[in-house]
């Protein structure tokens, strides 16, 4: 049975993904885009407010367009 997803901020996450490699390529307002270097069809969609706690359901979004599992992204933090 795999862990349960942590509870993170967006700072959180956005220092984890860009530990994964993942590269901020543009900001509109609160939102940062970020994508895989190597491979495009990998990329996430972050909103950072602050120090709101993440939804578990926008982390599993955030996972799964990632392709990064909850194991991974727990030893990314």
């Amino acid at each position: 049975m795999s862990p349960r997803a942590p509870r993170v901020t967006a700072a959180d996450a956005l220092a984890a993904l860009k530990r994964a490699g993942f590269e901020v390529i543009r900001e509109k307002g609160s939102h940062k885009f970020l994508v895989y270097p190597d491979d495009h069809s990998r990329w996430a969609t972050v909103a950072d407010h602050g120090k709101q706690i993440l939804s578990p359901m926008v982390l599993h979004s955030i996972l799964k367009t990632t392709g990064l599992t909850v194991e991974e992204f727990i030893e990314l933090l």
